[in-house]
């Protein structure tokens, strides 16, 4: 057996056309460094280059078409700027002309007459004859007297790129050069043959010749579907074999049992009962902490949904077992808002509570430290301040990082190092992922949903309103404020027009001003550029009812509770994407009052910004809304995506292609689970793959 020594990992320059220079630009403009980038450089789109037309055949309203014919004249016709050039193309059944108004000279140069060629272009009508602006010329050959045997794929390229000669055309060429060189057992198959037979998939060398030359659009398309499935299918094995092995080896301490404490308070002191989904979550997390392995579970719910419940009662499982508990939030204020909320509910029960964030210093900070480091402090409760070395345990047995998307992957690892065994993990998100980025990008995380609002909370009524009705809405909201309650009106801050949106908060700050007159109304600003404390206090005075209406940026999108708040007003909602404008509608509808949220445009606004208001005003359900924002948006936007390495998708797409991504992942969890090691001879080739692939490992192996 001779041993095949591939090509594709060569330098892109030591292809014939290439070059250092052209390397160098294809390097930096598109990323393409080897021949294998080159071959995994797929078209957008097709032209279809395989039919050709006859002259007399055309109305004149067609888009493209292809001519064989003779030039039987030439000339340059017009003044000074208005000169072209005019070649009159003659086939058996006609004539049509054909123009050049730039470039004309080297046109009239390069064509000569009485010689036959294939013309591609746009069709059009002048003076009731048809003509071709521009066209492609290709001089006839034996080979495309009857077109191309191929559809001609279109590549994306660069100004920079089209600048030194690599047009789509020339993309197209090197292209070619490379499939020329390559020979099919180079394409080694990594795709298991029932999961080809099962899903009628291309084999994987046939699919790379046919997406880059398809003699025809099904073929085109069947090739697409072959190489989609194997990004999304090699993700998942990814993924899953990522889960299998966290719960293989991964050690974590064991909570045998739910003891006094927890029951104590779950009998006496729980403000509400327990609505089934926290329950059920419960369960889950339960059964996790009681296997031996370290949990890693990602906790998702919308807003008011009884996360930090579910959070308490975590922790508390781990006081049963002897261990100490911590929760991470993103912000100070947010922080103490779970400190001051958590310490309410345990102010009857023996368990000590403590606050660290960057603000507490000196005496106080090294007391909290000592306490916490010999163990009694048993919760502790923080921002980023908890992450740092100085920060030690005694006994570290369950750590909650809250609205975990605010979070990089490396600063949670360094949670895992507060243990000589990783504590269990819980991350908990009030932003709705949608079902098929959990899949992927939180693939190795376990997940559970809290898809149930407590008793008593009443759904949010959202409206949408225009500036012709600013009037009636500042009169809905004294209203509102003359029955005791309080509301927002924010505006948006996009950082790249970050004056203009200040101006615009300025301006909206006195326009509130003129409608509210003090002393009878007191009013809160609040946005980034304030020194932090001015921020805080601004903020304060609005939780405590200082102030009746907040204005302000979206600083307050994360974490301000305030029940009494009842009227979020989104100021230029067109500028929010849906998953920010959910998240602030959540900052209502935290007490027992129906609560209502405005969501004010100009009079006039575009397609997108159409439907996103139309979602809102229907629904309030988070994952209905992610699920459109995704579709919207697409998933790039989506923070977490990039950074989890595991999703280096070229051709799929994880909003179009749902259905496919279910499929990829249900076979990958099956080949898994029958083979965790990819040992039997049916999985060598994924085996043999993976293991070329070793360095492409990703952080993801942390929650």
């Amino acid at each position: 057996m001779t041993l095949i020594t591939s090509i594709l990992p060569n330098p892109i320059e030591y292809l014939k056309g290439v070059g250092p220079q052209k390397g160098e630009l294809l390097r930096k403009e598109i990323n393409m460094h080897t021949f294998r980038d080159l071959l995994e450089y797929y078209p957008f789109r097709y032209v279809d280059r395989t039919k050709v037309e006859r002259i007399g055949h055309l109305s004149g309203f067609e888009d493209y078409v292809q001519i064989r014919g003779r030039i039987v004249h030439m000339e340059v016709v017009g003044e000074k700027r208005g000169k072209r050039l005019v070649a009159t193309l003659q086939d058996e059944t006609g004539r049509m002309d054909l123009v050049w108004f730039q470039g004309w000279q080297w046109m009239q140069k390069s064509l000569r007459e009485n010689v036959a060629y294939l013309v591609f272009g746009r069709v059009s009508q002048f003076n009731g004859t048809v003509q071709m602006a521009h066209p492609e010329m290709d001089l006839l050959t034996e080979e495309t007297a009857s077109g191309k045997q191929h559809l001609e794929p279109v590549y994306y390229t660069t100004e920079k790129l089209k600048a030194r000669g690599l047009t789509a055309k020339a993309i197209g060429k090197l292209t070619r050069n490379l499939l020329e060189q390559l020979s099919l057992p180079e394409i080694k198959e990594n795709i298991p043959a029932p999961v080809l037979q099962q899903f009628r998939l291309m084999p994987r060398a046939q699919a790379f010749f046919r997406i880059h030359l398809p003699a025809s659009e099904e073929e085109a398309k069947q090739a697409q579907r072959r190489l989609k499935f194997e990004e999304l299918f090699l993700a998942q094995i990814r993924i899953c074999r990522l889960k299998v092995r966290r719960h293989k080896i991964s050690q974590g301490f064991v909570f045998g049992a739910v003891g006094e404490i927890f029951n104590t308070f779950y009998n006496d002191h729980l403000p509400f009962p327990l609505t089934g989904a926290q329950k059920r979550v419960l369960k889950e997390i339960r059964k996790d902490t009681m296997t031996g392995r370290q949990m890693n579970r990602l906790l998702q719910g919308d807003v008011g949904s009884g996360k930090t419940m579910v959070a308490l009662l975590s922790l508390l499982m781990a006081l049963d077992n002897g261990f100490q508990g911590c929760l991470m939030a993103p912000t100070e204020i947010l922080a103490q808002q779970h400190f001051k909320g958590i310490s309410e509910l345990l102010k009857d029960m023996p368990v000590k509570v403590a606050l660290l964030t960057g603000n507490i210093k000196g005496k106080a900070r090294k007391e909290i430290l000592r306490q916490t480091e010999e163990g009694s402090i048993h919760i502790l409760i923080g921002t980023h301040a908890l992450l740092e070395k100085e920060v030690k345990f005694s006994h570290l047995g369950m750590a909650i990082v809250d609205e975990q998307h605010r979070f990089g992957v490396a600063q949670r690892a360094r949670l895992w190092e507060k243990n000589h065994t990783p504590p269990h993990i819980l991350v908990m998100t009030a932003t709705p992922i949608p079902r098929t980025l959990a899949m992927t990008v939180y693939g190795d995380l376990d997940v559970s949903v809290i898809d149930e609002m407590p008793p008593g909370r009443k759904p949010i009524t959202t409206v949408h309103r225009t500036e012709y009705q600013r009037p009636q809405v500042m009169d809905f909201i004294k209203e509102e404020v003359r029955k005791g309650r309080q509301a927002y009106v924010v505006y948006p801050l996009i950082e790249e027009s970050a004056n203009l949106d200040y101006e615009n908060l300025t301006k909206g700050y006195e326009e509130v001003k003129a409608f509210f007159p003090e002393p009878k109304y007191y009013i809160s600003m609040v946005h980034g550029r304030q020194p932090q404390d001015q921020r805080e206090a601004n903020m304060h005075r609005f939780v405590t009812g200082d102030t009746q209406i907040m204005v302000a940026t979206t600083v307050i999108e994360v974490g301000v509770n305030v029940p009494n708040a009842s009227v979020m007003v989104i100021e230029s909602t067109e500028r929010f994407g849906l998953s920010q404008l959910h998240q602030l509608r959540g900052r209502v509808g935290r007490g027992a009052e129906q609560s209502y949220c405005i969501l004010m445009t100009g009079n006039k606004i575009g397609k997108d910004s159409q439907e996103r208001v139309k979602v809102m005003v229907q629904t309030n359900d988070g994952f209905v809304i992610s699920e459109k924002d995704m579709e919207l948006r697409g998933p790039g936007d989506i923070e977490g995506t990039r950074q989890s390495g595991l999703l280096d998708l070229k051709l799929a797409d994880i909003v179009q292609d749902r259905a496919m991504l279910a499929a990829a992942r249900e076979s990958a969890e099956k080949i898994l689970e029958e083979d965790p090691e990819l040992e039997l001879p049916e999985n060598k080739p994924l085996h043999d793959y993976l293991a070329s692939q070793r360095s492409k490992s990703a952080w993801s192996k942390i929650s």
